[in-house]
């Protein structure tokens, strides 16, 4: 929940600017500037900014390697569906053709 000292007008802006600089280099909290009721703008220690990039950079690079991740496993899971099911073909026509020479040796020897 926001500390309603986090949420300001922007008059309170123009006529106490530097306190709330004070506050937010203290506290290293930003401050909402509304207009009319409205949020406007955001003010944040540079600090703070710039963990905030940094850990934004971070997540961006996480997404990148989960997606490519996940790319490479369909294309891995795709090979292999292929391979399993290339090999089941040549298996069944294998077993398929020794069952027919099998019937046939079968037939042939029956009374």
């Amino acid at each position: 929940m926001k500390n309603s000292k986090d949420i300001r007008p922007v008059t309170y802006l123009k006529s106490k600017a530097a306190d709330i600089l004070l506050q937010i280099n203290e506290t290293h909290r930003p401050v909402i500037i509304t207009q009319n009721g409205e949020p406007r703008v955001v003010l944040q220690d540079p600090e703070s900014y710039e963990r905030m990039k940094s850990a934004i950079g971070l997540m961006k690079l996480v997404a990148q390697g989960s997606t490519r991740l996940s790319r490479s496993a369909r294309r891995i899971s795709s090979a292999w569906l292929q391979s399993i099911t290339l090999g089941f073909v040549k298996k069944g026509r294998i077993a398929l053709s020794t069952l027919a020479k099998h019937s046939a040796a079968f037939l042939f020897t029956l009374p």
